[in-house]
């Protein structure tokens, strides 16, 4: 079954493009393409996809809480991509990135995972790097069992992934999730990972 997919972009031939580039091999269906404007968050509710794409980061504030949202850029600026995540984006991708690519994505987006064009990430490690985090300070509160969940977290896994790896069933895991993100005081599984990758030797 194909990954349901509402893509959010202000261009209607760049939509028009990026529609027939993620819909090509059959494994992602465009059911709905807009403006990222703000019936967007109707639109999401409505038609109930598994995963959005949008152009603007400021569209990303109305989705918090639906499915996993990424932003599908022309290019990256630090800030912008920082914002898309505390706004709670998942994904920051890239329009002129491989056809193929582009569709890996959006299938790891459904899966759970979180998924950034290797060029923002690399955009991203400076700023990660000149940020010196305290593994005891930020990890004290959690248990053995959420730091296991948290490190396969940050390594990209799904929920059913993590479940599978640790034993347990997928709402134990989805329990774990949300606790953890309150003990870190952290929005969405992005910025957990992030502080994971801060802190790893």
């Amino acid at each position: 079954m194909a990954v349901r997919v509402v893509l959010a972009e202000a261009d209607a031939a760049l939509r028009a493009g990026l529609r027939l580039l993620l819909e090509a091999g059959g494994r992602v269906e465009v059911i709905d393409d807009v403006d990222p404007g703000p019936r967007l968050p109707a639109v999401v509710r409505i038609q109930r996809p598994d995963v959005v794409l949008v152009s603007d980061v400021s569209a990303v504030r109305g989705l918090a809480g639906g499915p996993p949202v990424a932003v599908l850029a022309s290019s990256a600026v630090d800030d912008d991509v920082q914002r898309a995540i505390d706004l709670g984006a998942v994904g920051f991708l890239l329009a002129d990135a491989e056809p193929e690519s582009l569709v890996r994505a959006v299938l790891d987006l459904a899966a759970g995972g979180a998924v950034f064009d290797p060029r923002v990430a690399a955009a991203l490690l400076p700023r990660l790097r000149r940020t010196t985090l305290s593994d005891n300070d930020l990890l004290r509160g959690l248990s053995t069992r959420e730091r296991q969940v948290l490190d396969l977290l940050a390594d990209g896994r799904s929920n059913g992934a993590i479940a599978e790896e640790l034993g347990l069933t997928e709402a134990t895991v989805k329990s774990h999730v949300s606790t953890l993100l309150g003990k870190l005081g952290v929005r969405n599984r992005v910025q957990a990972a992030l502080i994971v990758r801060q802190i790893r030797p």
